[in-house]
């Protein structure tokens, strides 16, 4: 991801809010910042883990202030790296018991602070759990620990004929328990769906330390989704110790294909025209000019000379489905202004085809020295028009934006240049960013896509949502974590005490009155 990945800035002093999004009066009065208990969770962790395992020196802290957005940065006050579930549960319910806030982290690659630490808690790194404990080739399943790597998921099944379809862009470092964290997508989700598709159950450390199971091995669970709720929560409400995962046999044939256009309106509209074909390509991935010029600079991907915009088309399946798709997609893509099509004949060619676009974030770092990695999505029919907007803000701003997403599901990733020696360029570049993110809503779609809300965005939450709808997302937190130690400050822009009850109310319930109710 690069230390020059850039994201909005943080919440002003004035506002109350400390570095982690938390009411710095609230962390006071409740005593969360109280080094006794710290150091009670870091003489726990000592009876657990080996030294290496409980990290207190000042300097190896600041190793683990951020993720993969640089911009916000915390130094934890203990940070902890548990080999097991067993040793992970102990030291969550000693931050239980202490009131400690603790956040985990895997790989630490996110990009929407979603791992920033807490100044006054614990960091649990699950990096060391990494055992892939089955792979059952019969069932179609594996089961990993939240350290795995998602690309070694894949590694593990190929030989049995299966692979793993989830696959951001980092999937060859990114962890599988903060891909379940963030319900995270990748090139291929238009097809295969996003984690959420193919996790079926996991085993699960809750916020007071007891470990439950979530779903199983079986297509679907009785009772409420519990696991739904876990996937996709960013760590506010526990911790996975391991998930249960599906696995996808390999298609017969993969074909990679590189279309050159003169435009990203010529590309939208072929992207449109394949889908409304009934064809499901595995992948749609889209590039402007300035993110192909980044690319080059960085992996000489030997994209067409002069496109204005670029797609990679993947299609997989039986070789005959695959045959006829790659034939309407040709005929489709020439239709719609293509000058270019390339096919890749080998397994080298396709590597260098995806290089240019999974390099495409660091890349950028070739051509600015600071960048923000915005995520938003639309319908895929609103691709034209909205692309001609960014352009249109880009130009009376002055702000240079590269455009690289997956355009056949409408999640863009626009890319927002500056540099921030200049005066001013950093917060130019964050109103760019914010108008991106309302131009996404107005036509109908999300804040994000794949990176998460973490700190990052959590103040754009009320752009989509009325406080109504927050209120009864935090009651669903407030259920799994009353003390508000998990991951506190991420996902919502005011967190509110478990105690507090939203809405309007006219005096206590005669259930709550009988004690036979609470309100959390």
């Amino acid at each position: 991801m690069g230390d020059a990945t850039q994201g909005t800035s943080t919440t002003s002093e004035s506002s109350g809010l400390d570095s982690t999004g938390l009411d710095s009066t609230a962390l006071d009065s409740s005593g969360l910042d109280s080094s006794g208990r710290i150091a009670a969770v870091a003489e726990v962790a000592r009876r657990l883990l080996p030294d290496a395992g409980v990290i207190t020196d000042r300097a190896r802290l600041r190793t683990y202030e951020c993720d993969g957005l640089a911009h916000y940065r915390v130094t934890p006050a203990l940070v902890v790296i548990p080999q097991d579930a067993e040793q992970l549960a102990a030291l969550v319910r000693a931050c239980a018991e202490q009131a400690v806030p603790f956040v985990a982290r895997g790989s630490g690659t996110g990009l929407s602070g979603g791992a920033l630490p807490h100044a006054e808690g614990v960091l649990v790194v699950t990096s060391q759990m990494r055992a892939i404990r089955e792979v059952r080739r019969d069932d179609q399943r594996a089961v990993v620990e939240p350290g795995v790597i998602n690309l070694d998921v894949t590694k593990a099944a190929t030989p049995v004929g299966y692979y793993y379809a989830p696959d951001p862009s980092s999937q060859q470092i990114c962890s599988i328990g903060g891909n379940v964290a963030e319900n995270s997508g990748g090139a291929h989700c238009l097809k295969y769906g996003f984690t959420t598709n193919h996790v079926l159950g996991a085993d699960f450390v809750t916020p007071d330390g007891d470990t439950v199971s979530l779903g199983g091995a079986a297509p679907d669970s009785p009772g409420y989704d519990l696991l739904g709720a876990v996937v996709g929560s960013e760590g506010t409400l526990g911790i996975v110790t391991s998930a249960t995962v599906r696995l996808v046999r390999l298609p017969e044939e993969v074909r990679t294909i590189l279309v050159g256009f003169s435009s990203t309106d010529q590309a939208g509209a072929a992207t449109s025209a394949i889908i409304a074909a009934g064809i499901v390509p595995a992948a749609i991935e889209m590039m402007d000019a300035l993110a192909i010029e980044a690319a080059e600079a960085a992996v000489h991907c030997n994209y067409p000379d002069g496109a204005g915009a670029v797609l990679v088309i993947e299609l997989d399946g039986a070789a005959i489905e695959v045959e006829q798709e790659y034939a309407e997609v040709r005929r489709l893509c020439d239709d719609h202004g293509a000058f270019e099509q390339r096919l890749a004949t080998d397994p080298a060619e396709r590597a260098l085809i995806w290089k240019g676009r999974k390099s495409a974030f660091a890349a950028v770092g070739r051509i600015s020295p600071d960048y923000i990695v915005q995520d938003g999505v639309i319908p895929r029919t609103a691709l034209p028009e909205v692309l001609t907007a960014i352009a249109e803000l880009s130009g009376s701003s002055g702000v240079r934006v590269a455009n690289v997403f997956h355009a056949g599901d409408g999640n863009l990733h626009p890319l927002v240049l500056f540099d921030d020696e200049i005066d001013g360029a950093g917060e130019a570049a964050e109103r760019v960013s914010g108008a991106i993110l309302d131009l996404c809503i107005e036509h109908g779609g999300s804040i994000t896509g794949e990176h998460g809300v973490g700190m990052d965005k959590s103040k754009y939450m009320p752009r989509m949502y009325t406080d109504e709808d927050l209120d009864t997302m935090q009651l669903v937190r407030c259920a799994f974590d009353p003390q508000n130690i998990s991951n506190p400050g991420k996902v919502f822009p005011t967190p509110r005490l478990c105690g507090e009850v939203p809405g309007r109310h006219k005096g206590a319930h005669p259930l709550q009155e009988a004690g036979l109710a609470e309100v959390f």
